[in-house]
């Protein structure tokens, strides 16, 4: 997410931190670099003039340049700044106490069905009920495609074909999430490739059949500035009151996310950072200005963590880290349990102090068929190598690569990786542990992928 952007950010800003006493000059040079570094990221000009005159404004007062942390000073107004940009405060959705309607809109191509159900899960996840409705009548597999997903993540669908009209079958969905005392009905709208006045008055007339209580347009975030000119368009014409960002895990240069809310005063609500059914996040503008200028989001990973590890056996492990009693079966566990939180590259990415070093660790060996590998090699094994993997000698090798589809070497590759994890772990549970395992990292590289 933003790697250019983040990159060349870190870069200016690591190079004015410790500095110290600060000239004019360096100001001007510093805020020049984070205009092109902006406009590179396809910001919008009058955000990224905007964004760096108040920058200025801030910090060339005389007391601030001959201090001794004008340039700590420089950062610090440079993230509340990128705070103030993206939107300054996260934004719920709007909520009576009961009956809410969503009305999602977009263009085609944007990730609005699956956002949908996207948000749908989200929602459930959170212990409120809903229902979806789709209303998408020009598109069958549009229908086809809810109906799959709805049953996937078990959020009932009122569906009615593509027999009547968008309106009717909004009405009628809404309805029947009322009867069903649903706290949200989320209603899924047709698209077009580009904003025209069909799609716009079919549009208008959903939302005066069914009065929502918020419509949220879904941006494909990778499409740059032309997102603003749409979020622009489709507020002028049925007045949305948020946005959900999608593919913000891909080539997005991030100036749709910077610009969007600045521009159009609509505040994004919600990103998609990947394909999975669970790749939804709230948006909170302090954690992403936190991960653009490199200084990770741990809040967001604690969350991740909280909701895909076991309370009991977080307790456990940490005894068995503390104990050095940490075996393959507890390796292969928190393989398991990372796997739910997501993209393992977006994880390391909200580790403060990861973007300095990420250079040197390879996180596409973090993905995919790189950890079904390893998952397989742990299970060829027998529960007495698994809890003591240093009896593993040359045969019992041969065997377990034989058993997991893989090479000897595979498996030994394994274990030396798990013997630098293990040691990693006892160092991030003593004093100073964090800064240890950066260390271990940034001299080795990679101590999980093959």
């Amino acid at each position: 997410m933003f790697e250019t952007l983040t990159d060349k950010l870190t870069a200016v800003i690591n190079s004015i931190s410790n500095k110290g006493r600060l000239t004019e000059s360096d100001i001007d040079e510093t805020l020049k670099e984070i205009r092109r570094a902006l406009l590179e990221a396809d910001v919008n000009f009058k955000v990224a003039r905007s964004f760096v005159a108040s920058i200025k404004e801030q910090v060339m007062g005389e007391e601030i340049l001959s201090s001794m942390t004008a340039g700590q000073h420089v950062v610090k107004v440079t993230n509340d700044e990128l705070i103030k940009t993206l939107g300054r405060d996260s934004v719920e959705l709007i909520k009576t106490e009961k009956n809410n309607a969503i009305l999602m809109v977009g263009l085609n191509g944007s990730g609005k069905t699956t956002s949908s159900v996207k948000l749908a899960r989200y929602l459930k996840e959170s212990g409120q009920s809903v229902g979806l409705v789709a209303a998408d009548v020009h598109r069958p597999a549009a229908i086809n495609q809810l109906s799959v997903l709805s049953d996937e993540v078990g959020v009932n669908l009122y569906e009615a074909g593509t027999e009547v009209s968008a309106a009717k079958v909004s009405r009628d969905g809404y309805k029947d999430g009322k009867n069903r005392d649903f706290d949200w009905t989320i209603i899924d709208t047709a698209g077009r490739f580009q904003v025209d006045d069909e799609l716009m008055e079919e549009l208008e007339e959903i939302k005066k059949s069914v009065n929502p209580t918020e419509v949220i347009l879904v941006v494909d975030a990778m499409t740059g500035q032309e997102s603003v000119n749409v979020a622009q368009d489709f507020h002028d014409r049925i007045g949305l009151t948020g946005l959900i960002l999608t593919k913000m895990d891909g080539d997005a240069r991030g100036g749709a996310a910077l610009s969007i809310t600045s521009v159009t005063g609509i505040p994004v609500k919600y990103i998609g950072i990947g394909e999975r059914i669970d790749a939804l996040e709230r948006f909170h503008p302090d954690r992403l200005a936190s991960r653009i200028l490199g200084m990770g989001d741990v809040l967001t990973l604690a969350e991740k963590a909280q909701a895909s590890f076991d309370q009991d056996q977080m307790a456990d492990l940490e005894q068995k880290i503390r104990q050095a009693t940490f075996d393959l079966e507890d390796f292969l566990n928190q393989m398991q349990a990372v796997k739910k939180m997501g993209s393992i590259g977006q994880l390391l990415e909200m580790v403060p102090g990861f973007s300095m070093m990420k250079g040197k660790v390879d996180t596409d060996d973090l993905e995919g068929n790189h950890l079904v590998k390893a998952e397989s090699i742990i299970y060829s094994m027998t529960p007495e190598e698994r809890s003591r993997p240093e009896i593993i000698g040359g045969s019992r090798r041969r065997r377990i690569a034989k058993g997991s589809g893989t090479s000897p070497q595979d498996v030994n590759q394994l274990l030396n990786q798990f013997k630098q994890v293990r040691k990693m772990m006892k160092d991030m549970s003593s004093p100073g542990g964090q800064q240890k395992m950066m260390r271990t990292l940034s001299q080795k590289g990679n101590p999980f992928g093959f």
